[in-house]
């Protein structure tokens, strides 16, 4: 591999696209590779375990807090992040995946499902790979099912090795 690439992996909510991105990040990782996942949420979340330290001091009225061992680091702070100085948090991952930023341009797989949404949401600007269980030929663009992983693995790593 030249060097780390960022997909994207989009949908609509409750699409799958976290089911996806956990089989893939398995499968890449069990290929020997080093993957990485950011999650955008459109909606806030709870990201630190009430009682804890680091929870005691950003109640307290820090903005960030940090906690980090031998083994892992949790980094706490407010405010929107710039996309980019978040992925230089992973310089030695082989691959980056992002979950969500449907409008972004990066190169993206967007995921479609029946019960969800009948046509792609997100910006086509770098749409490489629709992941469905529609009929493939209903999109007019690369399309592959749900069960297909090989082949959704096989159109990220042309991606990725450009």
């Amino acid at each position: 591999m030249k060097k780390k690439k960022a997909i994207v992996i989009c949908g609509i909510k409750n699409s799958g696209k976290t089911t996806l991105l956990v089989r893939l990040v398995q499968a890449f990782s069990e290929k020997g590779l080093r993957v990485a996942v950011i999650k955008h949420d459109g909606h806030d979340f709870t990201c630190d375990i009430p009682g804890t330290d680091s929870y005691r001091f950003q109640a307290a009225g820090a903005y960030g807090t940090a906690v980090f061992s031998g083994y892992r680091t949790f980094i706490h702070k407010l405010g929107e992040p710039d996309l980019g100085e978040l992925m230089k948090q992973f310089p030695e991952a082989d691959l980056l995946f992002i979950e969500g930023m449907k409008e972004s341009s990066y190169p993206k797989i967007e995921v479609i499902r029946k019960a969800i949404s009948e046509a792609p949401v997100s910006n086509p600007e770098g749409r490489f790979l629709i992941v469905t269980d529609w009929e493939q030929e209903r999109f007019g663009e690369p399309a592959v099912g749900f069960e297909e992983l090989e082949k959704v693995m096989e159109q990220i790593w042309k991606i990725i090795e450009q």
